[in-house]
């Protein structure tokens, strides 16, 4: 019979789709999933040209474990930023708080000697309590008073412990930090970086998965509400001074996470690793990466890190070694900061909402028609224009 009249059969979804439903099925299973190749893909991409003529694996990976460091601290403000939509400048500040924290738990400078494991979770809750004490204050303001609030709060911290050297050390900080160590054997700060690099992987992969837990529960819907405009939340029933708190809470908590982990991989901590610059660097990342999108801040976060940190002073290797005229007179990294402004201008301008925006973010940014190209410019692999 003549197929004439019958209306078309409904077209299957693609590949792209059924991973995409699946993905948002199953949060916590494509995390663990995504991170597992992460960590099985990136060992072996520094093997092959042109990353092994650069430097040997353990460099490499060594400088992934930094990397995972800043990662974690966008994880971390992404919840404060791009969730409940307050401006945190001081962000650096809980990061130093879990790292001294560490240090004066397990130094030769106190004579106290605390495990790595139980002191993850002490520092993270230090760093909470202070994320809290930062919140009280500041409940009323909002935009840039806040702003300017937690900027003197991040300038504050890393000053006050450059001044108290009886307790700190002062400007040459801290040394002596015991590594961490699991079944009795000492994590090796040199030669072999798998230790650090495996447990930084499964401390992102945890984050994540409770990240995403946070955001499709209540809680988290009471930060996009809040985030999207504060007094009708308040309207709806949302109580907004807990909400707030629990944001600024969980942000420095997982900044604490990440200075614990830095006062053992470096096993010192001076001030100087904590300026406003750390802050501003890791906001950059998640507004560069695609604030409210915790797969986009992480990546966002290891790209940004990967190219100012790592790949600056590889093009100066690259560049001596071959001889090149001109460009191997020149330092790249004293144009670090040159390169880095010029990317964030042109990223504002080009794609204000990140390189893996929400679907959220993407809405604000772009009028319907901006979104129709959008969407078809993502599905052909193709940025929109």
């Amino acid at each position: 019979m003549s197929a004439v009249g019958q209306a078309p059969a409904a077209s299957s979804p693609g590949i792209r789709e059924q991973v995409a439903d699946l993905s948002s099925r199953h949060r916590s299973l494509s995390v663990i999933v995504g991170m597992t190749i992460v960590a099985a893909i990136l060992p072996l991409i520094v093997l092959v040209p042109p990353f092994n003529s650069f430097s040997g694996q353990a460099v490499w990976m060594d400088g992934f474990t930094i990397a995972g460091i800043y990662v974690l601290l966008a994880l971390g403000l992404n919840i404060v930023v791009g969730m409940s939509g307050l401006l945190d400048l001081g962000y650096a500040a809980f990061f130093a708080i879990g790292a001294y924290s560490y240090a004066f738990a397990a130094s030769s400078f106190t004579h106290v000697n605390i495990p790595f494991w139980p002191m993850l979770l002490a520092g993270a809750a230090i760093a909470a309590v202070f994320g809290i004490l930062l919140g009280a204050p500041t409940l009323r303001l909002r935009g840039d008073y806040l702003a300017i609030v937690t900027l003197g709060f991040g300038e504050i911290v890393p000053i006050t412990i450059l001044n108290s050297s009886k307790y700190t050390e002062g400007p040459n900080g801290i040394g002596g930090i015991s590594a961490p160590s699991l079944l009795g054997t000492e994590f090796p700060t040199t030669g072999n970086p798998w230790p650090f690099y495996l447990t930084m992987l499964v401390m992102i992969c945890i984050s994540m998965i409770l990240i995403y837990r946070l955001q499709d529960s209540r809680l988290g819907r009471a930060w996009a509400a809040i985030r999207e405009d504060e007094l009708a939340a308040a309207a709806n029933g949302v109580n907004t001074v807990v909400t707030k708190l629990l944001a600024f809470a969980l942000g420095a908590s997982t900044a604490g996470l990440a200075g614990v982990f830095i006062a053992a991989k470096l096993q010192t901590v001076t001030p100087n690793l904590f300026r406003f610059d750390v802050s501003f660097t890791v906001l950059a990342m998640v507004v560069l990466g695609g604030m409210g999108n915790v797969w986009g801040v992480a990546v966002g976060a290891f790209v940004v890190f990967m190219i100012q940190s790592v790949f600056l002073k590889q093009l100066n290797l690259f560049f001596d070694n071959a001889h090149v005229p001109f460009l191997q007179d020149i330092n790249f990294l004293d144009y670090q900061f040159l390169l880095y402004g010029i990317a964030l201008v042109a990223m504002m301008l080009l794609r204000p909402e990140g390189l893996f925006p929400s679907r959220r973010r993407r809405r604000e940014l772009h009028t319907d028609e901006d979104q129709e190209f959008g969407e078809l410019g993502d599905e052909l692999g193709a940025s929109p224009e």
